[in-house]
C-alpha cells in the first residue's frame, strides 16, 4: 500500500539523508524490528538501550511511508475526548491513556535533546476549539474532566481567542499547556543514525516475504533471498497491518495537507501554538520550523490511493477555504499539498501488543491523531514485555478489546 502522495513537504525539504543496503546474507538477531518509519525508529532505539542485538527493516526506503505525510503535531489529547473514553472503557486505562501520551511528550523532548536532534522539536501549547455554537457544551464537559484529573487546561471564551489569536468562528475551547511539532522524517534519520553507531542494523528495500512461528524464535525469509533468526518480531508497519490481521479491527481513512510558501512576519503569532477543532472531520493548523503555515484535514473514507490522489486538488481548495475562514488577514499561498492514510479505531486507542497468529511477536501499531506519542509509550510497553514485565496498559491496548 502506497501510504503518501504528490511528494510531502518534509521529502522534498530533507531530500536523501541516509543512504542504507538491502540485506542479503543471513543474519541472527534477538530482535527484528520491521518498519522504518518514526514508530520502527522508536522501537529498534529502546531495544539497542536495553542491550538487544537489533535490525530494523523496511521494504521502502527508510521514512518514505508515513512518516514523511505525517504533519508532526504532538499532543496528549486522543481523538476520543476524555469524558467519552472514560464512559467507554473505565477511569483507570482512560486517564492512564491520556497521561501515558502527556509524558510522551516530555520524554520525545529528552530523547530530541539526547541524540542533538535539528529535527525542529519546539514545545507549543494547543487550543482545541468548538467549531460549532452547539459544541460547546460538551467541550466544556472534556474540559472539566481533563481538568478534574489534574491536566493544566484553561477554558478560552470565543472573544479571549480572537483577541489571543486573531481565529474567527471560534466558539470557545480548551487551552493546553502540553504540545509539540517536529520534522518526523529527519528524526527518523537521525534516531537510526545514532543508534547504528551503537550496534544497530539498518536495511530499506528489504521485504518480510515470509515467517516461520518456532516455539523459541522465528526465521524470517525476505525478499532478497536472506533468512534472519530471531527471537522477537515487531511489527511496526502502521496502517499495512490490516492487510495481515484477518480480522477487521481498523478503518482506513485519507487524510490531506497544504503548507504554504514562507511568511516570516505573519506566522510568528502561530509558532507556538497547535490548533484543531470539533468539526467532524476537524481541521488541524500549525506553522512549520522554516515560518510556513500548515493545514490539514477533509479526512474521508480510503478506498485506494487513485481515487485518494485524484482528490488532492479539490481537498486543497478546500482547506484552503477553510484557512481563510478561520484566519482571513493571514496570507496562504499554497506550495505543497498531498495526501496521507491513517487509521481510525473504535476508542480512539492504539493497537500495541501481542496477537495470538503471531508468536514471539508485537504489534506497536499507533493509529489516530497520536501516532508519535502512542509509539513513544509502545517503547516502555516492548521494552517491559522483552524483559518480562507487565504493563498498565496492556489490557486497553490489546488486541481484541
Amino acid at each position: 500500500m502506497d501510504l503518501k502522495s504528490n511528494e510531502p513537504f518534509w521529502l522534498v525539504k530533507n531530500g536523501v539523508i541516509n543512504s542504507f543496503p538491502s540485506l542479503r546474507e543471513n543474519a541472527v538477531c534477538d530482535v527484528l524490528v520491521v518498519g522504518g518509519g518514526i514508530t520502527g525508529s522508536l522501537i529498534a532505539h529502546q531495544c539497542v538501550q536495553d542491550g538487544f542485538k537489533t535490525i530494523l527493516i523496511d521494504k521502502r526506503e527508510i521514512a518514505n511511508g508515513s512518516s514523511s505525510a505525517t504533519t508532526s503535531m504532538l499532543q496528549y489529547e486522543i481523538d476520543t475526548p476524555l469524558y467519552k473514553l472514560i464512559e467507554m472503557i473505565g477511569e483507570k486505562g482512560a486517564v492512564a491513556s491520556y497521561r501515558a501520551c502527556y509524558q510522551a511528550i516530555d520524554q520525545l523532548s529528552e530523547l530530541v535533546r539526547k541524540i542533538k536532534s535539528k529535527a525542529g522539536f519546539t514545545k507549543k501549547d494547543s487550543l482545541y476549539f468548538a467549531a460549532l455554537k452547539k459544541d460547546v457544551a460538551w467541550l466544556t464537559q472534556e474540559f472539566e474532566a481533563r481538568k478534574k484529573v489534574g491536566f493544566d487546561v484553561k477554558w478560552m471564551e470565543a472573544d479571549d481567542i480572537l483577541k489571543k489569536y486573531d481565529l474567527q468562528k471560534a466558539y470557545g475551547g480548551i487551552s493546553s499547556k502540553q504540545g509539540a511539532s517536529m520534522d518526523a522524517f529527519l528524526f527518523v534519520h537521525e534516531m537510526l543514525a545514532y543508534n547504528v553507531k551503537k550496534g544497530l542494523e539498518v536495511y530499506d528495500k528489504t521485504e518480510l516475504a515470509n515467517v516461520t512461528y518456532k516455539v523459541r524464535q522465528n526465521e524470517v525469509m525476505l525478499n532478497t533471498g536472506a533468512k534472519i533468526k530471531c527471537k522477537k518480531i515487531v511489527y511496526c508497519v502502521g496502517y499495512e497491518s490490516a492487510a495481515m490481521i484477518k480480522e477487521k479491527f481498523v478503518d482506513l481513512v485519507s487524510t490531506y495537507a497544504i503548507v504554504s510558501e514562507v511568511i516570516s512576519e505573519e506566522s510568528e503569532k502561530y509558532k507556538d501554538i497547535l490548533i484543531w477543532n470539533t468539526a467532524r472531520p476537524y481541521i488541524y493548523l500549525r506553522t512549520t520550523d522554516d515560518s510556513r503555515m500548515l493545514i490539514g484535514g477533509e479526512d474521508e473514507e480510503f478506498r485506494d490511493e487513485k481515487k485518494r490522489d485524484v482528490l488532492i486538488s479539490r481537498k486543497e481548495q478546500k482547506l484552503l477555504n477553510l484557512f481563510e475562514r478561520y484566519l482571513p488577514h493571514v496570507p496562504f499561498y499554497s506550495d505543497f499539498a498531498w495526501a496521507g492514510t491513517f487509521g481510525t479505531t473504535k476508542d480512539g486507542l492504539p493497537y500495541i501488543g501481542e496477537h495470538k497468529d503471531f508468536k514471539n511477536s508485537y504489534f506497536v501499531l499507533g493509529f489516530g491523531g497520536n501516532g508519535i506519542t502512542f509509539s513513544v509509550t509502545g517503547m516502555e510497553m516492548v521494552s517491559n514485555w522483552l524483559q518480562g514485565k507487565k504493563h498498565l496498559l496492556t489490557p486497553y491496548f490489546a488486541f481484541g478489546r
